[in-house]
């Protein structure tokens, strides 16, 4: 049972996963808040314009049925035209920032990740069973408990702006009916203004507390890890098996080079460094091949059968054995020891020549 328990943070591959799924975390109350907020703040921005506008409006069309004297077909239809102009120039500020400001925030928290699988027909959205399970889950106590609180900051805030309106409403009684409707207008936009503030960072609480129950419900079982690390790692036989052929490859390469080498020095039965070393071709000495043991073997023996000269050196071979990997030049802490090693093989060759 232990072992079935959720306790381990989820993987980059499963978060990757679940996004591919659609299940990706954010708060859609913060996008609410956010378009509502600026909405109203755009609203309060071109109020002036929209007045204007509207204004203008009306006295130019209905100057416009003062001087006509018969209103046919055609006038209806421009007036409706002109009409649905008027709509469209004065909502479309607010539309598109809407819609721009819904997306952009929607898309923030969820990385503009789109999936398909949120759109495909389910059971379980329509199952009374989940149904009744999500009734009685933990994110159904907290929605209850975020709606009871919006409800009593609202209902505060109401009452503040409410009491602050009534102050103002005996000064109200002496002005026009314009500076009135101003006046009225630009408190309930501090209103509404204020409560979508208050949303704001009640929204902000519900986005770090939609990430926790999300990083709480993709949590893995320690099975579910050890099945992901063999699914992405390999079986570890089977990695062993491809390691064990890499290994077999790189030796039978490594022995096809042996027969480039101009020295092999060894360590009579234990170990070998054959060392390549072109004039024209190399700054240094070049370890082609080197082995310990049997492997060590096989290099003295290839080399001996393809008239390689071998030289004895047990501290050297040992040395770069370890220090040198196959294909590198040796380092200069080894020039005065394979110098004499080289002068030695060069003298060798030039006897043989001879």
């Amino acid at each position: 049972m232990a072992a079935e328990e959720k306790t381990e943070e989820a993987t980059p591959k499963r978060r990757e996963d679940e996004r591919k799924k659609g299940n990706l975390f954010q708060s859609t109350d913060a996008v609410a808040t956010l378009s509502v907020l600026v909405i109203f703040l755009i609203l309060r921005a071109v109020m002036p314009y929209l007045y204007r506008y509207s204004a203008d409006f009306m006295v130019q069309h209905l100057g416009y049925i003062k001087t006509t004297e018969t209103l046919n077909t055609h006038f209806a239809l421009d007036m409706c035209r002109d009409g649905w102009v008027a709509i469209l120039l004065l909502s479309a500020p607010v539309m598109i920032t809407s819609v721009v400001i819904a997306i952009v925030a929607a898309g923030i928290q969820t990385r503009f990740k789109f999936s398909h699988e949120k759109i495909k027909f389910k059971f379980s959205n329509i199952s009374p069973i989940q149904g009744f399970k999500r009734l009685f889950s933990l994110r159904s106590v907290m929605e209850v408990l975020k709606s009871a609180v919006k409800i009593v900051l609202m209902a505060y805030i109401l009452y503040v702006q409410i009491k602050k309106i009534s102050s103002q409403c005996a000064s109200m009684m002496g002005q026009s009916v314009l500076t009135g409707t101003t006046v009225m207008l630009d408190d309930i936009m501090d209103l509404v203004i204020q409560m979508s503030l208050a949303f704001l960072a009640m929204s902000v609480l519900d986005y770090f507390y939609q990430r926790w129950e999300y990083n709480r419900n993709i949590k893995m079982t320690k099975q579910e890890v050890k099945e992901e690390y063999k699914e992405l790692e390999g079986n570890p036989e089977t990695k062993g098996r491809i390691r064990q052929m890499q290994r077999k490859m790189s030796r039978q390469r490594m022995m096809q080079q042996v027969p480039t080498a101009d020295v092999v020095v060894k360590n009579p039965t234990h170990y070998a460094v054959a060392l390549r070393y072109k004039i024209d071709q190399d700054n240094a000495p070049v370890v082609v091949a080197k082995g310990r043991d049997y492997l060590a073997l096989r290099i003295i023996a290839v080399a001996e059968q393809c008239g390689i000269p071998t030289k004895e050196d047990r501290p050297l071979a040992r040395a770069l054995y370890a220090a040198v990997e196959i294909d590198q030049e040796i380092p200069p802490e080894f020039y005065t020891a394979l110098a004499e090693i080289m002068a030695w093989v060069f003298r060798l060759k030039k006897e043989m020549k001879r």
